[in-house]
């Protein structure tokens, strides 16, 4: 049994537990003293290890699931938008020209009656009538081809924005200001009708996810999965087009209330998370965690932890080696 425990700590001071402080390990802490389920330890010893803690507030959080995606390239929709923009640009010319054909028959016809023109200048004047209107009618079905082929494969409130006659819709995406994203949510999954922003971050870290903001639902889901799938516009500084996103988004349903640890409070052995609580100004005691989320400042857990209590964000590791070298009895036990 003795053996077993020594070799428990020689592999926890070789692979340190997973935490975020930055606590190096002493050999020996004066004041320090393990106690059934407690650990006690000086104000000094508390000074010298550089432990920290912090009071935990009650906070208000929204439950989240997460979704994949991908930046998207928009050069297919700038090309549209550039054929939409000459399609245009020869509506109006053919425009132009029809006006000018039926003035030119009209005044054709009047000089007919007045018996100053033949018959067959009135027949060439109709013919190039005709003519015009054709070309005309044919650039207005040129344009509502794209207009259509622009909803199919964007939706309709992303191409109105593309194929709008301002100046630039699209030039926060040309600058790399803005990038758009294409989201695809599980099968059994919907994005609620309130939900307007969600967090993205292409290296699927939810503490360092940005937002984005929804445009549309997307036509076409994602050839990779067969859920609902949506557009959104993000931040484009971290983000190119072809890179793969993980979102977070909102949960349909009430607030649920409880506190956020920070990420350098949680302490991993094995396969266990748990922190340290203050419960006295020279004792703590280890507190296990079954249930957390992340979030974007830690982790939010519902239970088993309250408001109030003075938790240990620096020196947890430190505490446990404290707790497992209690636990090994001396040699001559």
């Amino acid at each position: 049994m003795n053996a077993l425990l020594i070799a428990c700590f020689f592999m926890l001071s070789v692979a340190p537990v997973i935490a975020d402080d930055d606590f190096k390990p002493v050999a020996e802490l004066p004041g320090s003293s393990v106690g059934q389920g407690s650990i006690f330890l000086s104000a000094k010893a508390q000074s010298v290890s550089g432990l920290q803690t912090e009071m935990l507030i009650p906070v208000s959080d929204h439950p989240e699931f997460t979704a994949y995606g991908k930046a998207v390239n928009i050069q297919p929709l700038v090309e549209l938008r550039h054929r939409y923009l000459v399609a245009l640009t020869e509506r109006s010319g053919a425009t132009a020209r029809f006006k000018q054909a039926e003035q030119n028959i009209k005044r054709q016809q009047d000089l007919y009656r007045d018996g100053a023109t033949s018959k067959r200048n009135v027949q060439i004047q109709q013919a190039q009538w005709q003519t015009d209107k054709a070309q005309l009618d044919a650039r207005g079905v040129q344009g509502k081809a794209i207009i259509d082929e622009a909803r199919i494969n964007w939706g309709k409130k992303l191409a109105e924005r593309a194929l709008s006659t301002d100046s630039d819709p699209l030039s926060g995406f040309l600058s790399g200001q803005k990038i758009l994203l294409q989201i695809t949510l599980p099968v059994n999954k919907q994005l609620a009708s309130e939900i307007q922003t969600i967090y993205v971050d292409a290296t699927g870290n939810r503490s360092a996810a940005t937002k984005a903001e929804l445009i549309s639902a997307a036509p076409q889901t994602d050839t990779t999965a067969q859920g609902e799938s949506y557009f959104f516009q993000a931040d484009g500084s971290r983000i190119r087009p072809g890179m793969r996103v993980a979102a977070w988004i909102p949960e349909h349903g009430e607030n649920r209330f409880g506190i956020v640890i920070p990420k350098p409070a949680l302490v991993w052995y094995l396969d266990q998370a748990f922190v340290y609580i203050k419960t006295a100004a020279e004792q703590f005691s280890r507190r296990t965690i079954d249930s957390y989320s992340a979030t974007s400042g830690g982790y939010f857990v519902g239970s088993g932890i309250s408001a109030g209590e003075q938790l240990v964000v620096t020196g947890g590791q430190m505490l446990l080696s404290e707790e497992l070298k209690g636990q090994i009895p001396d040699e001559d036990d």
